[in-house]
């Protein structure tokens, strides 16, 4: 705990978190403060400029890149409870900036102080949730792509997990399938997106799982609709807040 006293840390929050469940982004500020950090979200933060990067407009993510390199490199660390969005940060806004060496290097400098929220409190933060006691329930982890594919994150999330003690956490088959959402991709090939998300829903029905959990809302959000238009009773919530719960 010692080494974290002092350090700074910038939430970005994500526009997802901010619009549909701001809960998240109190959870996390909850668990960065707990493991010994000075947490702030800083005003003006706005989407990344995955939307726009994703789309080919350039030029849109390389203004949105260039306010948050300027806003967020000050801090010590940036944590973002979202893999696609750190995704962002951390490997896109310093190729942006190739033909503008000046802001390439800060983008640089941003990209390494900037960590997924599972992988800061594991990797950074040497940090572990409470115990908790009980009964376990059924719990399923659905590892967004951006995740486990660019940055790497795997066993981070199940780590913590683990360390909490309070699910019993289920192998889900076909765990590094897509889930369908994908941004703009859900939005212009709706069938495709639907057909995938089913593919998924229907492996989380097989674990009887009671919760499913992941760390990026957009692949929850998703597959929470899928779930609810099947009848399903599952609860879908975001990995901060499973482990926020022992914390308050």
């Amino acid at each position: 705990m010692a080494v974290n006293k002092g350090k700074s840390v910038a939430l970005f929050a994500t526009c997802l978190v901010d619009l549909w469940r701001p809960a998240v982004a109190r959870a996390a500020e909850r668990l960065l403060i707990k493991a010994g950090f000075k947490v702030a979200v800083p005003s003006g933060q706005t989407c990344c400029g995955q939307v726009n990067y994703n789309s080919g407009d350039q030029k849109g993510a390389r203004k949105l890149a260039r306010r948050h390199i300027m806003l967020l490199v000050p801090f010590d660390y940036v944590v973002v409870p979202s893999g696609s969005c750190a995704d962002m940060i951390k490997n896109h806004y310093p190729a942006l900036f190739g033909n503008d060496l000046d802001v390439q290097k800060t983008a640089q400098v941003l990209s390494g102080k900037t960590y997924e929220l599972t992988e800061f409190l594991v990797r950074i933060a040497r940090w572990k949730p409470s115990r908790a006691g009980g009964v376990k329930r059924k719990l399923v982890y659905h590892d967004s792509c951006s995740c486990q594919r660019s940055l790497r994150i795997y066993k981070e999330p199940r780590l913590l997990l683990e360390a909490q003690g309070k699910y019993d956490l289920q192998a889900l088959t076909g765990e590094d399938r897509c889930c369908g959402f994908g941004g703009l991709f859900s939005v212009k090939y709706g069938e495709v997106s639907s057909h995938m998300a089913g593919k998924k829903t229907a492996a989380i029905a097989a674990t009887e799982a009671e919760i499913l959990t992941g760390a990026d809302l957009g692949c929850l959000l998703n597959l929470s609709g899928k779930l609810k238009a099947e009848g399903s009773a599952c609860e879908v919530r975001h990995i901060a807040e499973i482990l926020a719960e022992e914390e308050a």
